[in-house]
């Protein structure tokens, strides 16, 4: 394996490790990781995880590109996602105090840091792999005694 699969294989490996460490710590009453927040969502982006994984070891680096930028584009979706449920979770309550108190208690954790270090190595190992390039042999110069 090269480096650069590698670091794809590790950046995965994070991705989907990252899917059940806890997201969200609502009203400090207990944590919710990828599946508790969204399950298909969860499975989509473990799908994704797997698929680089098995690409990382086939060493198909295009395969390996596309679902390290797919993964990219999905964790980015869901911080944005739990950022307006956060902000519009409490919104059916009448007093506007009551809401911003109770939005304010909901907790981003550590989790986060883990699903992006894991798309990051990831898109590292996909961008650091060289494409495969042909060199051009030089031509052989003729002897001085040889006939043409």
């Amino acid at each position: 394996m090269r480096i650069s699969s590698i670091l794809s294989f590790l950046g995965f490996v994070l991705l989907f490790a990252g899917t059940y460490c806890p997201l969200l710590r609502p009203l400090g009453l207990f944590n919710w990781n990828v599946y508790q927040l969204n399950q298909p969502y969860g499975l989509v982006l473990a799908l994704v995880a797997v698929v680089g994984v098995a690409a990382s070891f086939l060493n198909q680096p295009k395969i390996i590109k596309a679902a390290s930028w797919m993964a990219l584009a999905l964790v980015i979706l869901l911080l944005l996602a739990s950022i307006f449920k956060v902000q519009t979770a409490f919104s059916f309550i009448p007093f506007k105090k009551l809401d911003a108190y109770l939005t304010r208690h909901v907790r981003f954790k550590w989790g986060w840091y883990v699903l992006f270090s894991g798309v990051i190595l990831a898109i590292a190992g996909a961008l650091s792999s060289k494409p495969k390039t042909y060199i051009k042999p030089a031509p052989v110069a003729k002897d001085a005694g040889e006939l043409e």
